[in-house]
């Protein structure tokens, strides 16, 4: 079997990998300033996408640009969800170089979809293909390739659940994600092509993180303040209505997030309890906003979970101006701040670039580790069952010393580089 790396390799964005020269697994964009798409690659013969993030979906159109017409293998909720992101991509960056496909080859992505549920083996260029749940978000998938020689195991970016213990067990059944139930699969493979993001970080217990998160929330409410919580609209937004629901949180919720929510009620076998997040949506109140509707929302004593998840555009854009001033307030960012973005700038200093101006902010402003990776345990944990396999690290800032440190540990693993061909 021979893997080609265009991208994802020592680095975090981007994904696409190429097996055999026919099979294309993920193709995604990183996003930067401007953004950078993978290594150009023949038209392969099909794809076979891991999970809807735009980092290994989001250039997925460009692959219909030409003669080429590829069938896409995804899950029902991954198809939804690329679709989503190229939509919006189309929207904000249209005719740019920000957005290398157009809307003809937007529409050619839905003739050649084709989905699969776990589990359930398919065919696609001469490999046969089998999705598991990762726990990352609804619909991602580990993607097991065997091209009836060598058995492929790509992981994409998954999720494992902590270990319960007593007390967490009688606090709360959930122990990991609200959203999604973590990763138990370990199919067997040769080869496993492991993503890396969390490699050298423990996360705190999700319990724990959410125990801090709703104290805060409600202190603020309490003390008649308003908390905004800036929030990537696909995994996170419905794990925190999930989160405000069990806590009887009032919240809004706006921008993407509103959407990609409507969509995943369509998927109730994809998330981890269809009841729960029913009544996660009944009990949160979307924005449309029209009619100044954002404005009154600021003075609700309320969360508003809201796009973007790093302050880089959507409608926190209205609402951090509305709320900045007043100490009472709270902004709580709950994802990871790339370098150079409000978010991060917002966290390191106070003040963020809101609509071309600089803003000093004097509300609160706090930091939660609500993570859908696998931290150092959970990739070590996973990895357990593999010591026999050749493993590939990708999709991470330190892929190299990872790799050196599993070496150390017995394990035959290496870190390929960007364009790379490892034959196996």
């Amino acid at each position: 079997m021979e893997i080609r790396f265009l991208g994802g390799a020592r680095e975090v964005g981007r994904s696409a990998i190429l097996v055999n020269d026919a099979l294309l697994l993920d193709f995604g964009m990183l996003t930067a300033n401007p953004p950078q798409f993978p290594l150009e690659t023949p038209a392969p013969e099909a794809v076979v996408v891991s999970h809807g993030h735009l980092d290994h979906v989001g250039t997925i159109p460009t692959l219909l640009s030409g003669d080429g017409r590829p069938p896409i293998h995804w899950t029902p909720p991954t198809a939804e969800l690329a679709r989503t992101l190229a939509r919006d991509t189309l929207k904000l960056h249209g005719g740019s170089y920000n957005c290398p496909f157009t809307e003809p080859d937007l529409k050619r992505v839905t003739q050649v979809s084709e989905t699969h549920g776990y589990r359930e083996p398919f065919e696609a260029a001469g490999h046969e293909i089998t999705f598991y749940n990762a726990g990352h978000i609804p619909g991602s998938a580990h993607v097991l390739v065997d091209d009836g020689e060598t058995r492929l195991l790509y992981t994409g970016d998954f999720h494992i659940d902590a270990a319960s213990s007593e007390a967490n067990r009688h606090a709360d059944p959930v122990v990991g994600q609200r959203l999604v139930e973590g990763t138990t699969a370990r199919p067997d493979a040769d080869i496993v092509l492991c993503e890396s993001t969390y490699s050298d970080v423990d996360h705190e217990p999700r319990a724990t993180v959410e125990e801090r998160f709703v104290e805060s929330v409600e202190t603020t409410l309490w003390d008649g303040g308003t908390v905004v919580v800036p929030a990537f609209a696909i995994g996170r937004t419905q794990e925190l209505m999930l989160v405000c629901a069990a806590h009887d949180i009032p919240c809004y919720v706006d921008g993407m997030g509103t959407q990609v929510t409507e969509m995943l009620r369509q998927y109730p076998a994809y998330v981890r309890d269809g009841e729960a997040f029913r009544r996660a949506i009944s009990h949160a109140r979307f924005v449309t906003g029209r009619d100044g509707q954002r404005k009154r929302i600021v003075d609700q004593k309320a969360v508003i979970i809201t796009t973007s998840g790093m302050l880089s555009g959507g409608p926190a854009m209205t609402y951090i101006p509305e709320i900045r001033r007043n100490p009472a307030n709270k902004i709580t960012m709950t994802g990871y701040q790339v370098e150079g973005t409000p978010g991060r700038d917002l966290l390191e200093t106070g003040s963020a670039e809101i609509d071309g101006r600089v803003m000093p902010v004097s509300a609160q402003v706090e930091q939660y580790d609500f993570s859908a990776h696998a931290d150092r345990d959970g990739i070590l944990e996973f990895l357990a069952s593999y010591r026999d396999s050749s493993v590939l690290i990708n999709h991470g800032d330190r892929c190299g010393a990872f790799a050196e440190e599993l070496r150390g540990d017995g394990f035959d693993a290496s870190a390929p580089e960007l364009g790379d061909v490892v034959s196996v």
